[in-house]
């Protein structure tokens, strides 16, 4: 309130307008304070709802209490805004929630409360505009505020006061959004434009013209100097995605974006060259009918298709990829047009002879008369005994036409169901289409009949993700995954398996097979051919080959199952499957999960001596990691392994430099694996499998290595991670504004004890002398900190890094508190709380970037997580002795 408004000062100082009810404002608010103070919220609530009910005017008594309280907040929640929330709900639940729309005696309230809300929190903004009704009153004063916003760079309070107001008409959305879109607050964004179709065209067209070929999004940014900018999200591939996500959330035509659309089909085209040229996990035929629905009439991806063409060594795939899809030949190599013309004088098939590898792949081992193919309400009757027989094992799997992130979702298009000594290959989209008479109910009937019956198990590889999309395609199974009993996920005992079995050190699993056609290798002989996963599923009739490789596809879950159910220990597992039906069934309902195994007396002895790789310590394993492995990386360097990262702007070219040059093993999980390991050589490339956590991915790695890491290792690499302040930084230095540099990676600390670090904490907040660093702050309760609460830790698993004590020489300035080498200390990290913990002695610094950590729970937690692959590490509590 404006102490200068004679109507606001005299409305507010009428001795006559008494909004208490007689009530002492000031002993209701000190009552309320006191309470605050020991958190009772219960007691507080009540409190607060007993006043509310005393009051004359508990809309006029909350404006005088944020009046009074005006310039006294600080940080953390505060008394005013819990008040003004409980209001709300207190007013809520009165018969007569308070003055209706268009009450004379609301439109002063109404102005005291903009007034308040231009001034305080955000935290105020949504209980004053739902007590005080405040979408509906004067909006020029609020209007100017968040311009003065905007001038001031709080990007975040302009737009979180215009969606809580719906001042979108007034506002310009593109002023509003781009700021918030350049430091990655898209959520922010999205609430700001949603149920408004308008705006989200607006939005969508907008960040389509960022992901243009050649648009700097530097040129954008520096028109908002003050924002904290996070330009490494903003990638044209980081926001094709999110233009995708935004698109099928608003529902929106696709068509919106033609950039993003045209950069999704340039990716999916490289895939699909990769898979059939370098790969060879395609067929021709499937190929050349997804390319050419890809590039269509479209001359620049047509170019482009080209190019990579060209790029490719195999001239007699190339020039039969070129004959099928009619590309012109003098855009093509020499050579490649010469081969063109003998495949015509010799007319010669689509598919090599030595296309597809029928001799190294699995075989399904029942006869073409017992694939049945169901279309029709006929054929769903007469097998429905045999499918819904109770007792049975099936396997289950879902077909449908790649769509590679272009044009929404895709339809599942096939659903096989396998039981002994048969497959059923359901056609869905006749069995559900409403001119199918009696198909479609009975068809759902079946399905959801088969999903629900506990004593049918059913048996897939990522089932619920597979259950998730026959969900969103056909409405009437829309609750499959609810449904679901019975279920026995192989995914779940892939992982388990992967993460139990080191292979010996030739076996490179990374170049062969993956996901389920991994899991049939290892466990039946041969991997399962892939050639027709990637074709034209919607085609009608199916190709004979399309219809082997899904009977296949299911199939052979029946012959894994069987095989782990005779050997789960030849396969690392923790015993035989009768889990699937009871003790090893996860919170999800429906889904397994293998129950934890047990640490043998010496898990590091998982090959014999004469497989063996030499063992590598820890801190002198130097690996880096692609920039979509951040955990991985995360979690190795908290295990004490050498661990650089590459940056979004850097590509996997440089992984091969940065390996050769400073003697480290590439881990990448993208496509380049082939090229990488044929620059740095055998051995020195692992491509590691996304499906695995990032703890079974380091798992995995260490026992790959054969690498050694004891609990000294834990913390003892520093995890900061360092921002990089683009200001300071020559541009040739940086390929993009506001990227991060990644963790600080330093093996050297120095030991602080806690009453040296007293002292430093003490001038670092009062530089003058006097003063208390280990004074409280009001909610120092709440305070996050960095090295979390204490906890018992193991015994043996004390945290004792080989370092030496910090001396006066160390230190080149106290205030600030400055190392010889020029590191400022981190200490506004350290809470108050920890310097007055009884049982922690002292504290540690990083030489490399100056934080400073000091003995949590972190360390019990990550030896207890990793106790199967530390050496030396004491057994957890309950564990074996």
């Amino acid at each position: 309130m404006d102490p200068g408004d004679p109507e606001e000062r005299s409305a507010a100082a009428d001795p006559a307008a008494d909004t208490t009810g007689g009530r002492d404002l000031h002993l209701f608010l000190q009552t309320l304070q006191t309470l605050w103070s020991t958190r009772e919220l219960r007691q507080l609530r009540e409190e607060a709802w007993k006043g509310f009910a005393t009051l004359n005017d508990p809309l006029a008594t909350l404006l005088d209490m944020l009046d009074a309280s005006r310039g006294c907040g600080g940080r953390g929640p505060s008394l005013e805004a819990w008040v003004a929330r409980e209001l709300e709900r207190w007013l809520q639940a009165q018969p007569r929630p308070g003055p209706a729309q268009g009450d004379p005696a609301l439109k002063p309230l109404q102005v005291r409360a903009v007034r308040l809300l231009t001034e305080g929190p955000l935290s105020l903004v949504e209980p004053l505009v739902s007590i005080f009704q405040l979408q509906d009153a004067d909006r020029s004063a609020v209007l100017a505020h968040i311009h003065r916003l905007h001038q001031e760079g709080k990007f975040k309070e302009a737009i979180v006061l215009g969606t809580k107001l719906q001042l979108q008409a007034d506002l310009d959305v593109e002023k509003v959004c781009v700021p918030l879109l350049l430091q990655d607050k898209v959520d922010l964004v999205e609430r700001y434009v949603d149920s408004l179709p308008h705006l989200q065209r607006r939005l969508l067209t907008l960040m389509d013209s960022w992901c243009q070929p050649g648009f700097d999004i530097r040129a954008v940014a520096r028109q908002y100097p003050q924002a904290p900018l996070r330009l490494e999200r903003l990638s044209p591939r980081a926001l094709g995605r999110q233009v995708l996500r935004l698109l099928e959330q608003f529902s929106l035509d696709p068509a919106l974006c033609p950039s993003v659309l045209t950069q999704q089909r340039l990716a999916a085209l490289r895939y699909l060259c990769y898979k059939r040229l370098v790969e060879r996990s395609m067929s021709q035929e499937s190929w050349a009918e997804l390319v050419q629905g890809l590039v269509g009439q479209d001359e620049w991806l047509r170019e482009q298709l080209l190019q990579l063409l060209a790029s490719q060594d195999d001239v007699a795939t190339v020039a039969q990829c070129a004959l099928d899809l009619l590309l012109p030949e003098e855009r093509l190599p020499a050579t490649v047009v010469a081969e063109m013309s003998q495949l015509r004088l010799q007319e010669r098939t689509a598919k090599a002879p030595s296309e597809h590898r029928r001799d190294d792949c699995y075989q399904l081992p029942i006869p073409r008369e017992d694939i049945h193919f169901l279309a029709s309400w006929e054929d769903l009757a007469r097998h429905e005994d045999v499918l819904l027989q109770p007792g049975q094992v099936v396997g289950v799997d879902l077909e449908w036409r790649p769509s590679f992130g272009v044009g929404g979702r895709p339809r599942v298009s096939l659903m096989q169901v396998a039981v002994a000594g048969r497959v059923f290959l359901l056609d869905l989209p006749r069995l559900s289409s409403p001119t199918g008479g009696q198909a479609p109910q009975a068809f759902s009937q079946l399905v959801s009949r088969l999903l629900s019956d506990p004593s049918i198990t059913k048996l897939g590889y990522g089932m619920a993700g597979d259950l998730r999309s026959l969900g969103a395609s056909y409405p009437a199974l829309a609750q499959a995954v609810q449904k679901l009993q019975g279920g026995l996920d192989l995914l779940q005992a892939h992982r388990q398996m992967q993460v139990a079995d080191r292979p010996a050190p030739a076996v490179d699993r990374a170049a062969g097979p993956r996901g389920l056609s991994l899991l049939v290798q290892q466990v039946l002989g041969k991997p399962l051919d892939k050639t027709q996963q990637l074709s034209n599923w919607d085609r009608r009739p199916l190709g004979e080959e399309q219809l082997a490789y899904a009977a296949a596809d299911a199939y052979c879950l029946l012959e894994v199952y069987w095989a782990l159910c005779r050997e789960p220990a030849r396969f690392h597992l923790p015993g035989a499957l009768p889990w699937s039906l009871g003790l090893g069934r996860s919170k999800r309902r429906g889904t397994w999960e293998p129950p934890p195994q047990k640490a043998s007396a010496s898990p590091r002895q998982v090959c014999s001596p004469e497989d063996a790789t030499p063992e590598v310590p820890a801190r002198a394993f130097r690996v880096v990691c692609d920039n979509m492995l951040g955990g991985l990386a995360r979690t190795l360097r908290c295990l004490g392994v050498d661990v650089r990262v590459l940056h979004s702007g850097e590509d996997h070219r440089q992984a091969a430099e940065v390996a050769r040059q400073e003697g480290r093993v590439i881990l990448t999980s993208g496509l380049p694996y082939h090229k990488l390991r044929a620059q740095v050589g055998a051995g020195r490339c692992l491509a590691v499998d996304c499906s695995l956590k990032a703890q079974q991915q380091a798992k995995a790695v260490i026992r790959h290595f054969n690498v050694r890491v004891t609990p000294a290792d834990i913390f003892s690499r520093c995890q900061r991670e360092n921002p990089l302040d683009t200001r300071s930084v020559p541009r040739a230095r940086r390929p993009l504004l506001g990227i991060h540099i990644g963790a600080c990676n330093c093996d050297q600390y120095l030991r602080v004890s806690k009453d040296v670090m007293k002292q430093l904490v003490q001038l670092s907040v009062h530089p003058g002398g006097s003063g208390g660093a280990g004074s409280e702050a009001p909610h120092s309760d709440g305070e996050q900190e960095t090295g979390s609460a204490l906890e018992e830790a193991p015994e043996g698993c004390t945290y004792d890094p080989p370092c030496r004590w910090l001396e006066d020489t160390d230190l080149q300035t106290r205030v600030p508190a400055t190392l010889a080498n020029g590191t400022q200390l981190q200490l506004a990290g350290v809470p108050a709380g920890v310097l007055r913990r009884p049982g922690l002695q002292h504290f540690y610094c990083c030489t490399g970037c100056g934080k400073v950590f000091w003995e949590g729970s972190h360390l019990a937690r990550v030896t207890s997580n990793f106790q199967e692959v530390l050496e030396g590490a004491p057994c957890p509590a309950g564990g074996p002795s």
